[in-house]
């Protein structure tokens, strides 16, 4: 296994209990794939360098997570067709 950072951004106009949803569903994800979280850091409501999809803010998240390179690859594109999400970017460490 290998250790991971993944930062995700959700789209400023997903409800707060739709966030926390989308950031469980992610943690459950790591979690059911043999993989371990070993934090979540909530940052919130940044504005983005650019505008994305029309949109001047997002939520940031940053998981810190142990998992297999395989699952890197499969969750990256869960996390592409996730409505709500408007960025990712896995880091290995």
């Amino acid at each position: 296994m290998n250790k991971y950072e993944l930062m995700f951004i959700v789209e400023s106009d997903v409800a707060e209990d739709k966030r926390e949803a989308l950031i469980n569903k992610f943690k459950d994800y790591v979690e059911s794939h043999k993989g371990n979280i070993e934090g979540i850091e909530k940052i919130g409501m940044k504005k983005l360098a650019y505008p994305i999809n029309f949109k001047n803010e997002g939520f940031y998240v940053i998981f810190n997570m142990n998992m297999e390179p395989s699952e890197v690859d499969a969750m990256s594109k869960l996390m592409n067709i996730t409505d709500g999400i408007c960025r990712h970017m896995f880091v290995r460490k």
